[in-house]
């Protein structure tokens, strides 16, 4: 038996399904592709995986034809769209000469079409806006986002802990800002009396990575409506998953906003998902795209528990899909649980680029068919090396790929084309509307009124007992103030009613 059939025969095994399986392209031996499908199972879906590569090698149109066969099957899908390049999946694309050519090596029809979408948003860009409340993320998780020590965050826990037995709701960074000024000006006392004495230096700290949270878009997020994580696992009429696209190209710059996004919906779907076991097929397939944004500004607590969930959540039918440059940007405790890895081509100008190839060549299977080192540099745009887990959940021999062609549009909607499925949209009225419902902020802020106005009313009477005359002096004094106070709110209020007419 020759080479190419001994090829030929290794990878029919390798990548042959019983079951629901989705067609990611034709093998490739010596430069030439063949008929032979590279299939991934449905089933080792939920095992995570990688796909990286230089960029303009087709990590993107890679993502688009995963969630493509995905949806198709009734998954849904939510990608995080970085660079804002996904949007065309929503119509249908055009089979040109070179797509004709591509199918016809690797045997695979192309239908045309479009898939489901869904926009969101966690800025003001349009689409369905994504918040959840302080109260939701909890102390461990809130103190974990800031990169708190272990006395700043007791300090966190204590807060939620008085908000807790005063049912005062922590809704925004509004309402946590605060509550930590209360505690280290008027309620000092009521706070050292309940849960002991907090250093004001302590609470500066806190509050000044409150604020670096808040200049980074924290604000928008932080609020209500919450958003139902149920909301990302609809199928349409079809019986199509939705493809769920958060619009992040306006947030590049702000990574500790995404990171913290990223670990609230992680540990919100988590929490919500019922435990699956093995299953047939995932419930909801995640792609983070830029995956370095999330690592590099991560702290040693914040990839910790990005690590543990990565590991636990796969139990709930949830996969989870890490696209970037190169695969040194993850770091190696959540690289080793990954089952799908996807290699784009890399390419060796300097010395660091050479090391790198290697490295990320041992993290690939031995292969008799290539030489991992070398083909890495070598594969075209829309080729790439690929090893997944079969039924059995064993590593399948490394294969490098032809990628089939998305059937949707390879290129963006226009603003005009995303507003039309705006528009349309079912979940866009639920989610946008403001809701400011009274919380710790309007809570505290009556009660440091109280205490001020008592303290005003103390003080007459002390002054009208040493001075009778002094007193109604201050008297006429205070009732002016609060009848001005009074007077400017109403007109406000007044104001406001006529606007909105």
């Amino acid at each position: 038996m020759d080479r190419t059939e001994q090829f030929k025969n290794a990878i029919t095994q390798g990548y042959t399904c019983k079951g629901t399986s989705i067609v990611l392209g034709g093998a490739i031996l010596d430069g030439n592709a063949f008929s032979l499908p590279v299939s991934i199972p449905l089933k080792t879906m939920n095992r995570h995986g990688l796909i990286a590569g230089a960029t303009g090698t087709g990590k993107t149109k890679t993502i688009q034809v995963l969630s493509e066969q995905l949806s198709q099957n009734g998954i849904p899908v939510l990608m995080m769209d970085i660079k804002g390049d996904f949007s065309g999946i929503a119509v249908a694309g055009e089979e040109k000469d070179f797509i004709k050519e591509r199918h016809a090596k690797i045997g695979l029809p192309f239908n045309a079409k479009g898939f489901p979408v869904e926009f969101l948003s966690l800025s003001a860009q349009p689409g369905v806006k994504l918040r959840a409340t302080v109260s939701e993320f909890g102390p461990v998780l809130f103190s974990r986002i800031l990169d708190l020590n272990e006395t700043q965050t007791g300090v966190v826990a204590v807060i939620f802990k008085y908000c807790d037995d005063k049912k005062m709701p922590l809704l925004d960074l509004k309402d946590i800002k605060k509550v930590m000024n209360y505690i280290t000006e008027e309620g000092k006392d009521e706070i050292s009396e309940m849960y002991g004495k907090i250093s004001t230096a302590t609470t500066g700290t806190i509050l000044r990575k409150i604020i670096e949270l808040e200049q980074q878009g924290g604000a928008v997020f932080f609020g209500e409506k919450s958003f139902d994580i149920e909301d990302l696992m609809r199928i349409d009429e079809k019986g199509y998953g939705y493809i769920n696209i958060v619009r992040l190209n306006d947030i590049q710059d702000k990574p500790k906003l995404f990171s913290t996004f990223m670990l609230n919906l992680l540990a919100e779907v988590y929490n919500t998902m019922p435990e699956k076991g093995d299953v047939e097929q995932p419930e909801l397939v995640i792609f983070i795209d830029e995956a370095h944004l999330i690592f590099n500004e991560a702290s040693k607590a914040l990839l910790n528990q990005i690590e543990t969930i990565v590991k636990l959540i796969r139990s709930k039918g949830i996969g989870i899909y890490f696209i970037t440059q190169n695969p040194m940007d993850v770091p190696k405790e959540v690289l080793s649980q990954l089952g799908l890895k996807i290699q784009h081509a890399l390419r060796a100008f300097t010395a660091n680029d050479r090391q790198a190839i290697k490295q990320t060549s041992e993290n690939y299977p031995l292969s008799e068919f290539y030489k991992t080192d070398e083909i890495i540099t070598s594969l075209g745009i829309g080729e790439a090396l690929v090893t997944a887990l079969n039924e059995k959940g064993i590593p399948t021999p490394l294969v490098a790929c032809m990628m089939r062609a998305p059937e949707s549009r390879m290129d963006i909607l226009t603003e005009e084309e995303i507003s039309t499925f705006n528009n349309a949209s079912k979940l866009v009225p639920k989610y946008n509307e403001v809701i400011d419902r009274e919380s710790a902020y309007e809570m505290l802020t009556q009660k440091i009124d109280a205490i001020s106005e008592e303290a005003t009313v103390k003080e007459v009477e002390k002054r009208s007992s040493k001075d009778p005359g002094m007193g109604e002096i201050i008297g006429k004094q205070v009732v002016k103030a609060v009848t001005s106070a009074t007077f400017i709110r109403g007109a406000f209020n007044v104001l406001m009613r006529v606007l909105k007419k």
